[in-house]
């Protein structure tokens, strides 16, 4: 009822366990999961879970520090999430289907640090239907509008005041504007504002 009236519901959760076992395409099949956010809490919960111990091991074979094995892991349950997504993502045209990974949030207060991370998610998920998390600090204003004219939908978090959700409408909306004289396809970007 909530996805015929218009609302979009999102799990707030990721995990390997939950991708492969099949919970994650149970809970879209059954319980109109529309898409999915994560954050580096969630993350780092879910790490702890025996399902990475594979994961981790390769990484740790690699030579991968910790920085690096993270972002490998979690940006690799990010893609799988948006392939298990991408047939309510192409059903509605992009309006769902969407997964969202965070930037660190140690660079929240540094625009040019998030602009080259959020950059970096993007293109390690390499799917159309991940979203990027930008907090809505000053620094994340500037990093708003330049992810955006690059034609990388974002998730805005951390706006506490409406001050401040209309500065990101105007850096979303920048951004928009620096897209299209860019000639970017703005129809394949989209926004959260949470």
């Amino acid at each position: 009822d909530l996805t015929a009236a218009g609302v979009s519901v999102w799990l707030d959760d990721l995990s390997r366990e939950r991708i492969e076992s099949g919970n994650l395409r149970d809970l879209i099949d059954n319980f109109s999961v529309r898409g999915v956010t994560t954050n580096p809490t969630i993350f780092a919960q879910a790490l702890s879970s025996p399902s990475y111990a594979p994961a981790i091991a390769s990484e740790k074979a690699a030579g991968s520090d910790a920085t690096s094995a993270i972002f490998n892991i979690t940006t690799e349950d990010v893609a799988s999430a948006c392939e298990i997504l991408k047939d309510v993502y192409d059903a509605t045209d992009g309006v769902d289907g969407m997964v969202s990974i965070e930037v660190e949030p140690g660079l929240a207060h540094d625009a040019a640090a998030t602009i080259t991370q959020a950059k970096e998610l993007y293109a390690k998920v390499g799917k159309e239907n991940v979203m990027i998390k930008i907090p809505a600090t000053l620094a994340g204003l500037e990093a708003i509008t330049e992810v955006t004219a690059a034609g990388i939908s974002v998730n805005v978090t951390l706006i506490f005041s409406v001050g401040r959700y209309q500065a990101v409408i105007d850096a979303y909306m920048t951004g928009i504007e620096k897209a299209i004289d860019a000639g970017i396809d703005v129809s394949k970007i989209h926004s959260v504002a949470s």
